[in-house]
């Protein structure tokens, strides 16, 4: 990438038809979704991709489907978090070979007995920027456990090559943002946060240049990104406030199947089927969705009807 990437750079959903085998077309209709809601780049195999149940096999087919489906129409992002260092850095190779911008990970953690320090988290990073040349984004969320203090995040930020970007999804993102862009200065290339953007308004008055949601309204929450950076900062208020319900539901109540709820309702994808252990959403929280969803006339909803 020639410029910083900035905006909102989606996570894919993985669709799976009815019986819980993976849908490849609807995979590449995901993608040409995405690009309609015009976003800035587009994340695969991410955990709201349900990354967790796919096999090796299926993370390979789903990443060069993708990849030579977009076939360069937008930057595309690959999570290759595994708690192995090998493993992750044969993922990020995989990525870079097929066509990759970026990859994305977390810290090496298996479990809360599981945790390497602080030098086998950087050795971590270490030997996956070794092994490829284009930028990581690190992936500081509170499903891993692993504290990564901010002191540790410059430090790879100076001292590893391709570690630039970086996802703060944590508490208090906000004032993590801010200590991490004062204390890293032009290391920190792409601070960005997540959590479905609820945290978003806070993060861009911390520093943040972009949010990494999910596929549900991409298109709505651009503008608070775009209107903020450009000194709008009563639009983007103004945005952030319709936009708000929404994310409050799909982040407190519905988490990653709302984005494919939504695109099933809008003939995006065949089916909203989430693999075990995961139980699909109750009707009750499914109509809220919808509703709050065909409030704000989303792209998804209609994309393919």
């Amino acid at each position: 990438m020639k410029q910083p990437l900035t905006g909102i750079l989606p996570v894919a959903p993985t669709p799976f038809f009815d019986d819980g085998q993976v849908d490849e077309d609807g995979m590449k209709n995901v993608l040409d979704c995405m690009i309609d809601q015009g976003v800035d780049a587009i994340c695969l195999l991410a955990n709201y991709s349900e990354q967790f149940v796919l096999s090796d096999d299926e993370r390979a087919r789903l990443m060069r489907v993708s990849l030579e489906h977009v076939a360069g129409r937008k930057p595309i992002i690959v999570t290759i978090s595994h708690f192995s260092t090998a493993i992750a850095t044969q993922r990020a190779k995989a990525a870079e070979a097929l066509g990759a911008d970026m990859v994305m990970m977390m810290p090496p953690y298996h479990g809360v007995g599981l945790v390497p320090g602080p030098d086998g988290i950087y050795e971590h990073f270490q030997a996956v920027s070794d092994a490829i040349s284009i930028p990581i984004m690190v992936q500081d969320a509170p499903l891993s456990g692993v504290s990564l203090p901010v002191d540790l995040l410059v430090k790879m930020a100076r001292e590893i090559e391709n570690v630039s970007y970086f996802k703060i999804e944590v508490p208090f993102a906000a004032d993590k943002l801010a200590a991490l862009i004062e204390a890293g200065g032009e290391h920190i290339v792409g601070p960005f946060d997540g959590e479905e953007a609820v945290t978003l308004l806070a993060d861009l008055d911390a520093g943040a240049t972009g949010t990494m949601t999910s596929g549900l309204q991409p298109e709505k929450i651009r503008s608070i990104v775009t209107d903020f950076h450009a000194g709008n900062h009563d639009a983007a208020l103004a945005q952030w406030k319709v936009c708000l319900p929404l994310i409050n539901h799909e982040n407190r109540q519905c988490g990653l199947k709302a984005c494919k709820t939504v695109f099933k309702e809008g003939g995006v994808i065949k089916s909203d089927y989430v693999r075990h252990p995961l139980k699909p959403m109750s009707q009750r929280t499914k109509d809220r969705l919808l509703q709050l969803s065909k409030e704000l006339d989303l792209i998804a909803l209609r994309w393919g009807k």
